[in-house]
């Protein structure tokens, strides 16, 4: 098909659009005319739910109900219709009669378009070819839909308008439904596995004067009345582990995460964790509830333990694999950093396996073991395995191991090649503490936008005194792709951050 060809059509579908929207847009103007503007309907009494009268037609066969919903077909039969429509619960046929209706009403409905939302009123019954159906013995139209669904074999593919109109996508894609139904299903498992361990739920501040709780680049606004540059937390870890030391025991938060990175499969600008922190607890506990929680996620909402992801068979069964850094990077890549003493000896270990600490990370033992495990082990992860005992150069707030000064207390869960959860045992040593914020401090000044910043007032809190705390923070977003077998983030939340159309 030649250039001018592909023009001509496009142009031609541009008018058939044009057209319809025009006649949706007439046939609106004629109803207010009338009397009849459908947009001022307000409440509409339902009695019955498309799912349960399809799931139970013994209990509804032959009873009246009141349904609504959004008409999706019709099918002229000349002196009748068949119709569906969907509801919050599926999908139902309605059998839509002359005889039943009345002439005008009857005729009135033929107008109708495919998207409109009807109320209608009949009774349950089941089609000769075994279809239960609403036979209608009045329907009204609530609201007008004045632009066309997707065509219906093709439907809504496109991954982008997808995202931008996730509107159109549930209506179109009713599988799209499941996984949000899955993401509410496990918010909620999660709260109920805290809450009857005696965890309390809190909220804490979204806007703050510094960033902190993690390494990573944060959104900066401005607060007019206060003449103040704010961040968008970049993390909930602080906050709550002053509410440790106020005494609350055992807490944890659900909230929405701001950080101001690359977008990709894996990675949105805003994303939502949940982190909870336990004291007289150490990240071995934090392990232990994680996995608890998880694999038990995948049994109440799948009903099963064993799930694919990232074209990987992934079983959740309890008894995941926990395995010290180090001891990943020797199994993996050959080399083994424990004897090593000297950070420039460490570097060149690095090198010998390929792997090179960014210019903007300092060249120190901590950071070549970390990258080491950063660049080439991790995509090896394909079982629930937690890493244990990472460097104290990537991690400032968590408990020096008493073993080795040189790594603390703190773990990661990777399943797919994917990080799901970050936990330590929680650094409570206040002088440590403001040691390891000057050193981020430090590294700030000296390029690195990622680095946290010195927080007095959480020195002050510790100061007081925080007892042994383990705690831990989940990736929602992660999670819920593991359970849903969905590669791409986006797919899981509801309106993923997108590039503004021109």
């Amino acid at each position: 098909m030649s250039h001018e060809e592909v023009k001509d059509n496009e142009i031609e579908e541009a008018l058939e659009l044009s057209e319809i929207l025009q006649i949706r847009r007439d046939k609106l103007a004629r109803l207010q005319d009338e009397g009849r503007d459908p947009y001022t309907e307000t409440k509409y009494l339902r009695t019955a739910y498309s799912g349960e009268v399809k799931d139970n037609f013994e209990v509804w066969e032959e009873k009246d109900v009141s349904m609504a919903g959004r008409l999706m077909s019709k099918r002229d039969m000349g002196k009748a219709f068949f119709a569906d429509i969907m509801d919050d619960k599926g999908r139902i046929q309605l059998y839509v009669r002359v005889n039943d209706l009345g002439e005008e009403l009857f005729n009135e409905f033929k107008k109708w378009d495919i998207g409109d939302i009807v109320g209608v009123e009949g009774f349950v019954f089941r089609t000769r070819k075994g279809e239960i159906s609403i036979h209608c013995k009045s329907i009204k139209l609530l609201s007008k839909s004045l632009l066309p669904l997707p065509e219906k074999f093709h439907g809504l593919t496109d991954t982008e308008t997808r995202y931008r109109q996730r509107y159109v996508d549930l209506i179109v894609n009713p599988e799209v439904r499941r996984n949000f139904e899955i993401r509410s299903l496990f918010i909620r498992h999660i709260r109920e596995f805290l809450d009857k361990r005696g965890y309390i739920e809190v909220e804490t501040p979204v806007l703050n004067t510094i960033s902190g709780g993690a390494n990573a680049r944060p959104f900066i606004t401005h607060h007019n009345a206060l003449g103040l540059d704010l961040y968008m937390r970049i993390a909930t870890e602080l906050h709550l582990k002053r509410l440790i030391v106020g005494g609350i025991e055992r807490v944890y938060e659900i909230g929405r995460i701001f950080r101001n990175e690359g977008m990709d499969t894996k990675h949105n600008p805003e994303f939502t964790t949940v982190e909870l922190y336990e004291a007289y607890a150490d990240f071995n506990d934090m392990m232990d509830l994680f996995e608890e929680l998880l694999s038990s996620a995948a049994m109440d909402i799948l009903g099963s333990y064993e799930t694919t992801w990232q074209g990987e068979n992934v079983s959740l069964a309890p008894g995941w694999e926990r395995i010290p850094m180090h001891e990943a990077v020797k199994k993996y890549l050959g080399v083994d950093f424990l004897p090593v003493t000297d950070d420039e000896e460490a570097v060149r270990l690095a090198e010998s396996v390929g792997v090179h600490i960014p210019k903007e990370k300092e060249k120190t033992w901590g950071n070549a073991l970390y990258e080491c495990f950063d660049q080439k082990v991790e995509e090896k992860l394909i079982q629930p395995t937690f890493i244990t005992m990472h460097p104290v150069d990537v991690s400032p707030l968590a408990k020096r191991s008493l073993s080795d000064s040189r790594l603390t207390e703190r773990f990661e869960l990777f399943i797919c090649r994917s990080e799901m959860g970050n936990a330590f045992s929680e650094l409570n040593d206040p002088i440590d503490q403001k040691q390891r914020f000057q050193k981020q401090a430090e590294l700030r000044r000296k390029g690195d936008v990622e680095a946290g910043m010195m927080d007095e007032d959480f020195i002050t809190a510790l100061e007081y005194g925080m007892p042994p705390t383990g705690g831990l923070g989940i990736g929602i977003d992660r999670c819920v792709m593991l359970l849903c077998g969905l590669d791409s983030i986006r797919e899981v939340i509801l309106f993923p951050t997108m590039k503004p159309i021109e």
